[in-house]
């Protein structure tokens, strides 16, 4: 068997770059192919990078299909809105008002946000975007998750972790190091990880259920859980030197083996509040769980989708009402778990969609694909309120609102002021931070 060289690759790499792990041992889990090698360790002594906050974790939650901006800040100050949506328009005495002067408030049913403004835990970026935009599902979301408006590279986050874990300017001999909390890489809740967290030399963990990183051998047959226990724990392979390949094989299934077992050990702790019994509710539940059970993971994904309101969007009634609804209350119930266990202060989420709706409501009573949007940023460490002016109702481009905030600058914000990156590196140009984080 040809020799390993350690300096070569990372446990990780080695897997990425086309190992078949099912000719090394029938015991050795499905799993080990995917990203099990990613799955993270508890949060033990201090970060290897120094002034990198290993405490700080990120949260990203996706509302996918274009949720229309409009109907969600809403500017019920401006006569313009209501002549552009007669019909779906929220009226003044319904919105949950901000700030009256400005005549700006929230849908109705973003109660559970409300709350979150109201003991300073909110601040919302409105008329978010980027130069020429794009109304594609595809390419604006591609857009945003390489923050590139050709919508090429790496994701943002993956570059993130890269920069992290290996160094930017270290050249391709740059490896990660499985022990450093700062390479741990990111995890998605959903069926397949999110071209934003995809680095180039670091992957993320993705997954629907925490039982995929489960072997099932021995649901083919309970005597196999034995030999696949006995084979998966060893440190090293029987016999063989430890720069052996097979010795490297043994380390990394007992690595995973011990990673997906924290994982599922940490989702079936019960949270500590009651979560909404919808999709996103879950995935916040699950996410609170590995950050109450100490992983060393910075950066959490999750995803709510449905957004794509061409028709019957409906008002303070109807489907969109019933979509972001499930939003704020998942993540007001998101925050006071977070606050039982203490960790409420560690955690920023950021929401994002990959486009607004246009001004005007179209003939189906929905809206079509626009342009600028609102960002939220949640936690205790936010600089609460409105960060910005609603976006004009009188200077459109063609009936579509002008985006006054490049996405950008809350991803450099992110970056520079809770994560402590380099933003201009990760990002791939100067983006000057908006000042959406508190002591930054």
């Amino acid at each position: 068997m040809r020799q390993f060289e350690p300096s070569a690759f990372t446990r990780r790499q080695f897997l990425w770059q086309g190992l078949t792990l099912a000719s090394a041992t029938a015991a050795v889990p499905a799993f080990l192919q995917s990203s099990a090698l990613g799955l993270p360790m508890p949060v033990a002594g201090a970060s290897a990078i120094p002034g990198v906050p290993e405490d700080h974790v990120l949260v990203v939650i996706q509302l996918s299909g274009g949720n229309d901006g409009l109907n969600t800040v809403v500017p019920f100050g401006e006569d313009a809105y209501y002549r552009a949506r007669p019909g779906i328009a929220i009226r003044q005495e319904q919105a949950l008002a901000l700030q009256r002067q400005q005549g700006v408030g929230l849908h109705p049913a973003l109660g559970g946000l409300k709350d979150l403004y109201d003991e300073g835990m909110l601040t919302i970026v409105q008329g978010v975007g980027y130069p020429n935009p794009n109304r594609s599902h595809f390419v604006s979301m591609d857009i945003w998750h390489t923050a590139d408006t050709n919508a090429t590279g790496e994701g943002w986050l993956g570059r993130y972790f890269d920069s992290q874990c290996c160094g930017y300017g270290k050249g391709e001999s740059g490896t990660s190091d499985s022990t450093n909390p700062a390479s741990q890489p990111g995890i998605a809740i959903g069926r397949t990880a999110p071209l934003a967290m995809e680095g180039r030399k670091t992957k993320p963990v993705a997954f629907e259920t925490p039982d995929l990183f489960r072997w099932t051998g021995q649901d083919v047959h309970e005597s196999l859980l034995a030999p696949y226990r006995e084979v998966t724990m060893r440190t090293e392979a029987a016999g063989v030197a430890p720069e052996n390949n097979a010795s490297f094989l043994m380390r990394t299934a007992l690595d995973a083996q011990i990673n997906s077992d924290l994982i599922r050990k940490a989702v079936a702790q019960r949270p500590l509040v009651e979560y909404p019994r919808t999709q996103l509710g879950q995935q916040l539940a699950m996410i609170a769980s590995m950050i109450r059970a100490g992983l060393k993971t910075r950066v959490y994904y999750a995803s709510h989708g449905g957004f794509d309101t061409h028709a019957g969007q409906g008002g303070a009634q109807g489907s969109h009402a019933r979509l972001l609804e499930t939003y704020a209350q998942a993540l007001r119930a998101f925050y006071r778990d977070l606050a039982a266990q203490e960790n409420h202060g560690r955690v920023l989420t950021m929401t994002f969609s990959e486009f607004g709706r246009r001004v005007g409501q179209n003939a189906s009573g929905g809206t079509d694909h626009g342009t600028a949007a609102p960002v939220f940023l949640a936690g205790p460490m936010v600089r609460a309120g409105l960060a910005n002016e609603h976006p004009s109702m009188k200077n459109l481009d063609n009936g579509d609102l002008r985006y006054s905030t490049d996405f950008r600058t809350v991803y450099a914000a992110v970056l520079e002021h809770w994560l402590k990156a380099d933003s201009k590196a990760i990002l791939k140009g100067t983006y000057r931070p908006m000042r959406v984080i508190r002591n930054a």
